[in-house]
């Protein structure tokens, strides 16, 4: 059998491969790894789930050289597991990987010429390139991660408008489908490869678990012991999690085993990862019980591949409920007993005469935990008005730039912007005029297509806000301010 050697990845990084269980035989190494070490483009299609990534990350990792960057775009309910994932590939070589969780440590480290890898989400990613400090005209590599997970395609097209047209794309999807569109226009010509059939149906019933990224381990330990099995296999994508799973549930006895590939029959199994439909297939052979940790973002995956699916509620979760009704319980007799509800109860007292005052009572908790309908009585329309924003098309922007701006970078709700006149030399923005000066002195000195604009707010006339709080349609002609 050939070493993962062979397939030109460096010898560190191979050996972090195999540490993790992966094999020259497997799929994902035997396409995906070589593919992405040589440069070319790759689509793989697996479950969501960043550990399938592993062969072609370690192929990416393999490439980069001095002076050469790779930037992996991932979905923000995922950015710790994609970085986890990349330092445990890179540990041991030069390569240095940094997970931005913000923009003030990538910032400086991106100043400073000190970063090979970056992970972060699209908006975090937007934000550095709007700081001109993440440069995507240097990066040789872009890994591109679930898109299907992210805000939408307008959060990364600023972003791959500047990658040169050499780099490499690799792209993980677990619906092709839905990022075809994405695919055909950013990683054109890719190598796709599928692991399983994405279209089959599990032979039996399939119990879930709802878990978070984070909280993976504490449910299968509270998993097994609402199930207490005579026989437990759990089963994971590589061994990644093994030692942290190990210390958790104890595997020291001789009916827990942990594997990956093919599991040994046992009375039940849990599947740590997501699996593709062929290996829930082999899993549903062994075990008579399988119940599968569901992570965000993969029950749409999981519905494709298993017809019949049975959730099941693990006790833990309904305490940690439970515990913080009692605790809002508590806090209201805490202010009845302190007496400071009086100045309440004259505010109330109208309501009091109309409705009963358990109705009342059940409204404002609707209020309180942020449950009720957004607004019972609508606002006052705002008028709007336009700030002007010194770039335009002649310097290559597009309405797509400014939006960008406006909501990643200063945080403006995206339907307070109204419409977006571009014009040669600068641009228009409609907002509401009430947040216009804000606006425009945030928007002022804000690097934009790496050009500094200024901005500030056109004194023209005014008009009301349509219904739904966007900004009415201007004339066809506007004045130049």
């Amino acid at each position: 059998m050939p070493s993962l050697e062979d397939f030109h990845i460096q010898s560190t990084i191979a050996s972090a491969l195999s540490a993790l269980g992966w094999t020259a035989d497997h799929p994902a190494v035997s396409e995906a790894a070589p593919t992405a070490a040589r440069g070319h483009n790759l689509v793989a299609v697996t479950p969501p789930v960043p550990s399938y990534a592993s062969p072609a990350l370690a192929g990416v990792l393999s490439r980069l050289e001095s002076g050469l960057r790779a930037l992996a775009l991932v979905p923000p309910g995922q950015l710790d597991e994609w970085g986890a994932l990349l330092h445990r590939l890179a540990a041991g070589t030069r390569l240095r990987v940094h997970v931005a969780r913000g923009t003030a440590r990538a910032m400086r480290q991106l100043r400073a010429d000190g970063l090979d890898v970056v992970v972060a989400t699209a908006d975090t990613a937007l934000s550095l390139v709007s700081r001109s400090t993440l440069q995507m005209d240097r990066m040789s590599s872009l890994v591109l991660a679930f898109p299907e997970l992210m805000s939408g395609e307008e959060s990364i097209t600023p972003l791959m408008q500047d990658l040169p047209r050499e780099a490499q794309r690799v792209v993980y999807t677990s619906d092709a489908e839905r990022a075809g569109s994405m695919v055909e226009r950013y990683a054109r010509k890719a190598l796709t490869t599928q692991l399983g059939d994405i279209e089959a149906s599990s032979a039996g019933p399939l119990r879930t678990v709802s878990v978070s990224w984070a909280g993976r381990t504490r449910a299968l330990a509270d998993l097994i012991e609402l199930l207490d099995p005579a026989s437990l296999a759990v089963w994971t994508v590589d061994r990644r999690y093994h030692e942290a799973i190990a210390q958790s549930i104890g595997t020291n006895q001789p009916e827990v085993q942990l594997v990956t590939g093919n599991a040994a029959p046992a009375s039940t199994i849990i599947a740590f990862d997501i699996p593709t439909a062929d290996r829930l297939a082999q899993l549903q052979e062994a075990a008579p019980e399988v119940v599968v940790l569901v992570t965000p973002g993969g029950e749409g995956y999981l519905a494709r591949i298993a017809a019949i699916r049975r959730p099941l509620q693990l006790p833990g979760l309904l305490d940690e409920a439970r515990s913080a009704e009692a605790a809002q319980r508590r806090r209201i007799v805490e202010i009845i007993e302190a007496g400071r509800s009086q100045r309440a109860l004259l505010t109330l007292a109208p309501l009091f005469e109309r409705f009963d005052s358990a109705a009342v009572a059940a409204a404002l908790y609707e209020i309180w935990t942020n449950s009720a309908p957004a607004a019972a009585a609508a606002p006052d329309l705002p008028s709007t008005a336009k700030v002007y924003v010194g770039i335009g098309k002649k310097d290559g922007a597009t309405a797509n730039d400014l939006v960008a701006v406006l909501t990643k970078e200063l945080r403006v709700d995206r339907t307070k912007i109204g419409r977006i006149e571009l014009r040669d030399a600068y641009s228009l923005i409609e907002i509401p005029a009430q947040e216009a000066e804000q606006i425009a002195g945030a928007l002022n000195g804000v690097t934009v297509r790496r050009r500094r604009v200024t901005a500030r707010v056109d004194r023209g006339p005014t008009r009301p806000a349509k219904a739904d709080g966007r900004a009415a349609r201007p004339p066809r002609r506007a004045d130049r301010p």
